[in-house]
């Protein structure tokens, strides 16, 4: 069965594919978004610890492979939206010396054939797009913004304060977390949040998350030449005899089989769906996979060097809404250690559920008592390392029967060991961390090979057609009308959450692709 042709077709409607949806959804096209999932229910469920956390409800039940043929369960969702219903919603701007060749203890970081002032411009558009509420002047790695955050930083609790406080007594600068959430402190009668304690890694029940369906899909589909298709998993991309083009997108909705047609063609399935759906459409004229002539295709997957800590102390704190902080002092190194190392914040507050999840067995001790849960609860706080994860032509994604497979060994590990270390000396210090626990609730200690939240990489963008997939404005060099828009196209990962970077290159991208259709 073959539907009318569009002038757009895009697949996928997270950070990537979302964005650009909402911003070409003005110019009148006709536009087809294809989403594999559901909008995501809104139920009394979104707030529950035992169901998001212990029964794993808003994952996908799909298995993917690792290299020795052992099933991985993602930790992804397929919803509208993508994996921004369920972020903590930490909108980073990467620093200046991100897009540049930078040396790290455990290898290079590649220089980006773009720079930082590049893509200002549309950092700033994706922060006033994603709602960011921040402040400019604290951080002394950021790099220079051409205006300030759109809304005005989330106050800290009285306890987040005073460690804060104890922070920069120690000659640190903790900064206000750049959050994209719908939140009015000033009029709590007019917000859409209500500063809950279910917000870093849950569904947003009220709405309240500035995440790629509230504020990019739905705006977009209220245009009558945008048409979006839910529960429709595209399965391949065919091309033509040439195979210069794409001439049509197959995809199985309802159990049935239907191919669409689009001028253009953006996939935004997220680093390892993208790759994998390019090699799935392996044809006589791509026989490695679409675009994949520099076999480079599902190569150098990144996703972060990620670990939680919760940090337990004498004293309890009552915060509700914890996720207001963050340090990077540490970002490009110490003294001793001339190297970056990495990234800190606040994670989402933990509670007694969370950590009866780790229940028979905490830190060596083992107990049932629901009282102990809550004791540590109540006086635990909890906090997000991430350090830069080098690219490697051997982490890759493949295909396995079918199915996806991730071939990955961990790198530049030393960095995040000594920022581990690092801050629990800190913690400790300011006698915020008696006792450091590591949070697998969160990531099982460091996050293994089946978290891929921060996933990037496996279609590099770059001049060369021999060492790379997309050309710089995201269109595969091998094929005409396809582009890559999602964080596939990373040359690095940096040390911060990757998704602003994302959205602001989808607007990048958006332009250049509102000029082509005109």
């Amino acid at each position: 069965m073959t539907t009318p042709d569009y002038n757009l077709i895009i697949i996928g409607t997270g950070a990537g594919g979302g964005t650009i949806a909402y911003h070409l959804a003005p110019t009148g096209k006709k536009i087809l978004i294809l989403e594999r999932g559901s909008f995501l229910p809104r139920e009394k469920a979104n707030w529950d610890t035992v169901e998001v956390v212990q029964r794993d409800r808003y994952h996908t039940s799909e298995v993917w492979y690792d290299h020795n043929g052992h099933a991985i369960h993602p930790g992804v969702g397929y919803f509208v939206g993508g994996n921004t219903k369920v972020y903590g919603g930490a909108l980073f701007r990467w620093r200046e010396r991100d897009f540049e060749q930078v040396i790290h203890k455990g290898g290079k970081s590649p220089e980006w054939p773009l720079k930082y002032r590049d893509f200002e411009p549309y950092y700033t558009q994706a922060e006033k797009l994603y709602e960011v509420h921040g402040q400019h002047g604290i951080d002394p790695t950021e790099p220079p913004a051409s205006q300030a955050y759109p809304y005005p930083p989330i106050q800290h609790e009285p306890r987040i304060q005073e460690i804060h406080d104890d922070l920069k007594d120690q000659g640190l600068h903790p900064f206000y977390l750049p959050l994209a959430i719908k939140l009015n402190d000033v009029n709590r009668r007019l917000s859409a949040c209500i500063r809950c304690n279910t917000c870093d890694g849950f569904p947003c029940l009220v709405d309240a998350k500035a995440d790629a369906d509230v504020n990019c899909v739905r705006p977009a589909e209220q245009f009558t030449n945008v048409t979006l298709i839910t529960e429709a998993k595209v399965q391949r991309l065919i091309t033509s005899a040439s195979g210069r083009d794409v001439t049509a997108v197959e995809a199985k909705i309802d159990g049935v089989v239907r191919q669409f047609s689009g001028d253009i063609v953006v996939v935004a399935c997220g680093s390892i769906n993208s790759a994998a759906l390019l090699l799935r459409s392996a044809n006589d004229q791509h026989p490695n996979g679409l675009a994949n002539r520099s076999n480079q295709v599902g190569r150098n997957l990144m996703k972060h060097q990620n670990g939680a800590i919760i940090g337990i102390s004498l004293k309890e704190n009552p915060t509700v809404f914890q996720k207001t902080m963050a340090i990077n002092d540490f970002y490009w190194g110490e003294e001793g250690f001339n190297y970056p190392m990495g990234h800190v914040q606040l994670l989402g507050k933990v509670n007694a559920d969370m950590i009866a999840a780790e229940s028979p067995e905490i830190a060596g001790i083992s107990f049932q008592d629901e009282a102990v849960f809550k004791s540590l609860a109540n006086r635990s706080v909890d906090w997000w390392l991430t350090a830069e994860d080098l690219p490697d032509p051997n982490n890759r994604v493949s295909l396995r029967n079918g199915s996806i497979q991730l071939t990955y060994t961990e790198n530049n590990t030393e960095a995040y060991d000594r920022l581990l270390n690092r801050w629990t000396g800190i913690l400790k210090s300011i006698h915020c961390g008696e006792r450091i626990i590591p949070c697998s609730f969160y990531v099982k200690k460091k996050l293994p090979l089946q978290g891929v939240a921060h996933q990037c990489g496996t279609c590099r963008f770059g001049d060369d057609p021999k060492t790379s997939v997309l050309d710089l404005d995201c269109r595969t060099h091998d094929i005409n009308n396809l582009y890559v828009v999602d964080g596939s196209f990373f040359r690095s990962s940096a040390a911060v959450n990757p998704t602003l970077t994302i959205i602001a290159n989808a607007l990048r991208v958006g332009d250049r692709l509102i000029e082509r259709l005109k």
